[in-house]
């Protein structure tokens, strides 16, 4: 196995599917991981398994995700990565759309994106060193019908991808990217029969993450689109 270049991560917006496959492999490499959520008491069975340290946040509260860091620096050290795979989801016309439900729904897939980011290149830039992956969707490059909410904060969060790229590779940080095109499999969502593969395997995703995470510098992807092989490419 190739040497791995990173010691500590934090996940913020985790849950059991891509959060916990990342937290698997990751922790098998030897990284402390730390997850970060609004409920961490789901995340009981994934602590167990991967003895990762769970903290509880509100992602698009300035104030929390400034707490959030002060935490983890002190329990697991200054995290190497940085993923960020919270998102706001609303559904609906948006003549009938509720303003505040809108505004949360930005508010924790866009401005919490920036929050994270922030708090993470803090850290990174004096070190010269660093990842930080941001978890988007196929909202990020479209947007449906009676989704507006949900594609405003992933276009939001490309962007961000896009200037935090540009701006924080030159000082030795990866910023990547990751269009998420398709249903992510789970026990609630599992293949159809007649479709195997038709859904993104966790563990698969997560692995493209790692595969990132190893690039050398001189090939960094800042974008990556994944989805499964009978989509429409």
């Amino acid at each position: 196995m190739v040497e791995f270049p990173y010691r500590s991560a934090l996940i913020v917006g985790a849950g059991s599917g891509i959060s916990g496959s990342l937290a698997r492999k990751l922790s098998e490499r030897g990284v402390k991981v730390g997850l970060a959520a609004r409920n961490i008491g789901k995340l009981g069975p994934l602590l167990d398994e991967t003895g990762a340290k769970a903290f509880a946040t509100d992602a698009a509260q300035p104030a929390a995700v400034s707490a959030l860091f002060e935490r983890v620096d002190a329990e697991i050290g200054e995290p190497d990565i940085v993923i960020y795979n919270a998102s706001g989801r609303v559904r609906g016309p948006i003549a009938d759309l509720d303003p505040a439900d809108v505004e949360q729904a930005i508010a924790t897939s866009a401005f919490g994106g920036f929050l994270v980011t922030q708090q993470a290149a803090k850290r990174m830039i004096p070190r010269g060193r660093g990842a930080i992956l941001l978890t988007g969707a196929t909202a990020s490059i479209k947007g449906y019908a009676q989704s507006a909410p949900f594609a405003m904060g992933k276009f939001a969060l490309r962007g961000l991808a896009q200037s935090a790229a540009r701006e924080l590779g030159p000082l030795g940080i990866h910023v990547a990217h990751f269009i998420i095109d398709g249903a992510v499999r789970s026990a609630t969502r599992p293949d159809r029969e007649d479709k195997p593969d038709g859904t993104l395997s966790p563990d698969a995703i997560a692995q493209s993450y790692i595969d990132v995470l190893l690039q050398h510098r001189s090939a960094w992807s800042q974008e990556v689109e994944l989805r499964p092989w009978t989509e429409n490419f």
